[in-house]
């Protein structure tokens, strides 16, 4: 078993136990409570709007100096240049250890790049300072069920159903998910 799988064994559990953190969590930002709200009773012609609006929420660090460090690690991930995602998002986790969508951003870009050991870390802190980043859950789901972890994967995905009910193609991971568990409880 390699480093990344023994770094899954141990942390897997508590990856899928932090994904269900109780809500209202400690740090959790009361006002987006309506437009969460709003998105849980959309339907899927109406939560694209609603879940833009929360992207956009989401990506205010408070400073337009972060912020623009957030634009330009996301630019570097469209142009396909994950290496220099890191490099910015890096320099805005280390201004603004307290902005959860730094660490989304980045643990996008250390995806992209293999990385899924450091990509789970960055989940691991998105989740703790924004339990509900359906985002960075997707992220988490992904990851654990490239890796095998499909009950586990499953678990995450029915919370981002919780969350956005809507969100574009989960219904189907989460059918060939339930699929693929219960074909290996036979």
């Amino acid at each position: 078993m390699g480093v990344l799988g023994q770094y899954l064994k141990s942390h897997a559990a508590a990856l899928v136990v932090l994904a269900f953190a109780a809500l209202p969590a400690a740090g959790q930002d009361h006002r987006l409570d309506d437009l969460f709200e709003a998105l849980r009773g959309a339907d899927e012609s109406s939560y694209r709007p609603i879940e833009e609006k929360i992207w956009q929420e989401w990506s205010k660090s408070g400073s337009a100096a972060m912020d623009l460090l957030l634009e330009r690690g996301r630019q570097a991930l469209q142009d396909g240049d994950p290496r220099r995602a890191v490099e910015h998002l890096s320099a805005l986790i280390d201004h603004a250890p307290d902005f959860a969508e730094g660490y989304n951003a980045r643990a996008t870009a250390y995806f992209n790049m293999g990385r899924y050991g450091e990509s789970l870390d960055d989940l691991r802190m998105a989740l703790a300072l924004n339990p509900r980043h359906f985002g960075a859950l997707t992220g988490l789901a992904t990851i654990l069920d490239e890796l095998g972890y499909e009950a586990q994967a499953l678990d995450v995905w029915q919370r981002v159903r919780q969350i956005n009910p809507n969100q574009e193609n989960l219904a189907g991971h989460i059918q060939d998910l339930e699929r693929r568990v219960r074909g290996s409880t036979l």
